[in-house]
């Protein structure tokens, strides 16, 4: 591929990335990355790419490094019943910043330099006891309610996905996720 042409798919996916500006989001005023840390289920998300493949069972594992940085494992079960599994790396948006406004990265690590490898993942819900979160991005593309057991109740999730609408993001498409034994 020629220089130009690589700037060119470059400079498109930069603007691809581009939404629809919105007020910044309302994030929690902490986050302790220890306590946040361990295993996540999912509860429910709006549709995107990267887990279309994902049928049930998807879990996030967050393990803190001694670097600050947070090792990231996403796994999924397909249709199929094979299970499909990424890991990333997430840190903190702005170091002097919120640790609840924090990118991931499932890209290589040689791909880290470039500003568009690096996704949203900013807590705009959590827990007290660290029982539940919610995990939006700042164009309003991708949201995540998780818990750390398989389900919330009714009457929490309807709460979360309130203040989710509050916060401009369309729940209507909202996929409820299943967990299944193995």
């Amino acid at each position: 591929m020629t220089q130009f042409k690589l700037t060119v798919a470059i400079l498109m996916l930069m603007l691809l990335g581009m939404g629809t500006s919105h007020a910044g989001l309302e994030l929690v005023d902490r986050v302790d990355l220890e306590r946040y840390q361990g295993r996540w289920y999912e509860v429910a998300r709006l549709p995107n790419r990267f887990q279309r493949q994902c049928a049930s069972n998807v879990t996030a594992d967050y393990r803190l490094r001694e670097d600050g940085r947070i090792d990231v494992t996403n796994r999924c079960r397909r249709e199929n019943g094979s299970y499909a599994e990424a890991d990333g790396v997430a840190r903190q948006a702005d170091p002097d910043g919120s640790e609840a406004a924090l990118e991931v990265r499932f890209a290589p690590r040689w791909l880290s330099f470039l500003p568009f490898v690096w996704g949203d993942y900013r807590v705009i819900a959590l827990d007290e006891d660290y029982q539940y979160a919610m995990v939006g991005s700042e164009n309003r593309r991708y949201l995540w309610v998780l818990a750390r057991t398989p389900g919330l109740s009714d009457d929490r999730l309807r709460g979360l996905l309130e203040m989710a609408r509050a916060q401009g993001f369309e729940t209507d498409d909202l996929i409820l996720t299943r967990h299944e034994s193995d």
